[in-house]
């Protein structure tokens, strides 16, 4: 065989059946078992849960979750196989959304820090949503234009930009439409676009 020309193909099937046994026969001179083994079964945490269909937080594509809880607690986050966007699948981020919910580290208090301010102080969930509304109000009212110079009806305030998030359903959607239009805020944009 040493005037013959060794195929690529030949080639790769000879390195893979030296890999294998070399791995085999490593595997055996250490005394490793490589009989079949039963599979050991765990009592599942989802067993008594009650799931609940959801969308995942992240990126603009909207791929549905299930989300387990047991006593009010959520135990687990996994793909919906029903959704037609990822059929159950997840990515990386999609995947690890229970633990960020679980994260011992996560800020579930609204955080105020007043201008000047080095500190932060803990509001009340009504207090922050009194104080975005009085904003909101304030903004609206110093930057709305009814009319232009020459009498054209504008009705319009650009002092406020609307961004909302990739996880709005098409009824959120809908209302906050509303709202930003009727406020007269002209800058809406969504994630799911950007």
């Amino acid at each position: 065989m040493s005037g013959a020309v060794l195929s690529r193909r030949a080639f790769m099937k000879r390195s893979a059946g030296v890999a294998a046994s070399t791995a085999l026969g490593g595997l055996m001179a250490v005394g490793a078992d490589l009989q079949p083994a039963a599979a050991r079964t765990a009592e599942l945490r989802i067993r008594e849960a009650k799931s609940y269909p959801s969308v995942c937080p992240y990126c603009a594509v909207g791929c549905g979750t299930v989300v387990h809880t047991v006593d009010g607690k959520v135990v687990n986050v996994e793909g919906d196989p029903r959704s037609p966007i990822n059929n159950g699948t997840l990515c990386p981020k999609g995947a690890a959304i229970y633990q960020l919910h679980v994260n011992p580290n996560r800020i579930d208090k609204v955080l105020h820090r007043a201008p000047g301010a080095t500190e932060w102080e803990v509001w009340d969930l009504g207090q922050a949503m009194d104080r975005v509304a009085e904003l909101v109000k304030q903004t609206r009212d110093e930057t709305f234009v009814e009319k232009t110079a020459d009498g054209k009806t504008l009705m319009n305030s650009m002092g406020i930009f609307s961004l909302g998030g990739a996880t709005m359903d098409n009824e959120w959607n809908h209302i906050h439409q509303k709202l930003m239009r009727g406020l007269g805020i002209v800058a809406i944009e969504n994630q799911a676009r950007i």
